[in-house]
């Protein structure tokens, strides 16, 4: 299960920056949206896996609380995880010189995003989402 749950974060992880830098195009004026990301993003994303001993330690927690400590263990990742990366010279990304940017690895002004990607983590891996409706076009006929 472990290993599932790491592909499914870094996969949603990956669609999440592809989306987002697709919008930071977007708001450049450029209307290609073409969003970008790096193979090392993977398992840095897969790493969301570990929220799952989290959410069972604060589980009871009002949800901004829950937010607000994935969001840090977010941004902790990244200055972690940016830090090793600028040290072999191979970070994908550099927010050098940005607002609110710490050594050019992690902007606070992200903590929002990252408040809301852990919540959205949690819903993946944690809570069992509703079953879908089934949907019977025969049964829709005969009622009519």
């Amino acid at each position: 299960m472990f290993w599932k749950n790491f592909l499914k974060c870094g996969l949603m992880g990956w669609c999440f920056e592809i989306l987002f830098t697709s919008l930071a195009e977007l708001v450049r004026g450029n209307f290609t949206l073409i969003g970008t990301t790096s193979l090392w993003m993977f398992p840095i994303y897969g790493m969301a896996v570990f929220l799952i001993p989290i959410y069972q330690k604060i589980k009871e927690w009002p949800t901004i609380l829950r937010g607000f400590v994935y969001g840090f263990c977010i941004i902790g990742t990244e200055f972690i995880t940016g830090t090793i990366l600028k040290f072999f010279h191979v970070c994908p990304w550099d927010y050098t010189g940005k607002l609110l940017s710490f050594h050019g690895v992690i902007r606070l002004d992200y903590f929002p995003f990252w408040f809301a990607v852990g919540l959205i983590y949690e819903q993946l891996l944690c809570e069992p989402l509703p079953p879908l409706p089934r949907i019977s076009f025969l049964q829709h006929a005969k009622d009519s």
